[in-house]
C-alpha cells in the first residue's frame, strides 16, 4: 500500500470527520493541523444541548446553496474546529485548515483572524468572495480532488 501524502491525509480524515454531521443538506468536516498533528476538529450541525434538524426540520430547506446563512441553524465545520480550539487553549496560528468543503464568506473571516496560513479543500462553494478574502489576506489556498 501507498503511503498517501499528507493532504490526501488530513483530507481523508475531515471525511470521517464529517460523517458526524447532522445537517440535513450538506455533511462538511474540518481538521486544523499544525506541524503534521491534527489541533481540532469539527462537523457542521447545531450548538450543543439543541435539537438536531433531523428532528427540527432545516430552515434553508427550500434555499439556494450558500444563500440565507442568517436561517441555518447549524454552526459551520470550520467554525467548529475553531472554537474547539479556543475551548481547549490551543493555538490556530499558523495552521493549516482541511475542509471537505470551501469556506463561506463568513468561515473565510474566521479562518483570517485565528492566524490560519493553508486553507485546503475539496468541493466548492458557490460563494467565491469566501477565495478573494482568503487571498488578500495572504492565506494559501488548495483545492484537491
Amino acid at each position: 500500500m501507498e503511503r498517501p501524502a499528507l493532504d490526501d491525509y488530513f483530507m481523508k480524515i475531515a471525511d470521517v470527520v464529517a460523517s458526524r454531521s447532522t445537517c440535513l443538506r450538506r455533511h462538511a468536516g474540518t481538521v486544523l493541523v499544525r506541524d503534521k498533528r491534527i489541533l481540532s476538529t469539527g462537523y457542521n450541525g447545531v450548538p450543543k444541548g439543541l435539537p438536531h434538524c433531523d428532528v427540527t426540520g432545516c430552515p434553508r430547506e427550500k434555499c439556494d446553496s450558500g444563500t440565507r446563512h442568517e436561517l441555518c441553524r447549524a454552526v459551520h465545520s470550520e467554525q467548529n474546529a475553531i472554537i474547539q480550539a479556543a475551548l481547549h487553549g490551543v493555538s490556530t496560528e499558523d495552521a493549516t485548515l482541511y475542509c471537505t468543503h470551501q469556506p463561506c464568506t463568513l468561515c473565510a473571516k474566521m479562518v483570517i483572524n485565528a492566524g490560519i496560513t493553508r486553507v485546503v479543500y475539496r468541493e466548492e462553494y458557490p460563494d467565491n468572495s469566501s477565495l478573494a478574502f482568503l487571498d488578500q489576506a495572504g492565506v494559501e489556498i488548495v483545492r484537491v480532488r
